[in-house]
């Protein structure tokens, strides 16, 4: 059987098959890289967002409770100066 196809051809395809081969880790390794870093970056987008929440929060309890402390001096102050000038 005669063989048609020349040597340095058959030589160049199993060449460029076997680089393509041994690229397949590489690229595997780099896109596991960039979506592990895009899910870190997201975690830590979602982080900064929670914390930016809490402290809101954080803040207008400080305000509702600070109103709250200075509406129950106001009566108490009022009830306070109603006695004296009663003369209880």
């Amino acid at each position: 059987m005669p063989n048609y196809v020349n040597e340095a051809i058959t030589d160049s395809v199993t060449q460029a098959n076997t680089k393509v081969l041994g690229d397949v880790p590489a690229t595997a390794m780099g896109n596991l890289m960039m979506s592990t870093s895009q899910s870190l970056g997201v975690a830590a987008q979602n982080l900064t967002m929670g914390q930016q929440q809490a402290n809101v929060m954080w803040q207008a309890a400080t305000v509702q409770g600070i109103n709250a402390l200075m509406n129950t001096g106001e009566a108490v102050t009022g009830s306070v100066t109603e006695g004296i000038i009663q003369g209880r």
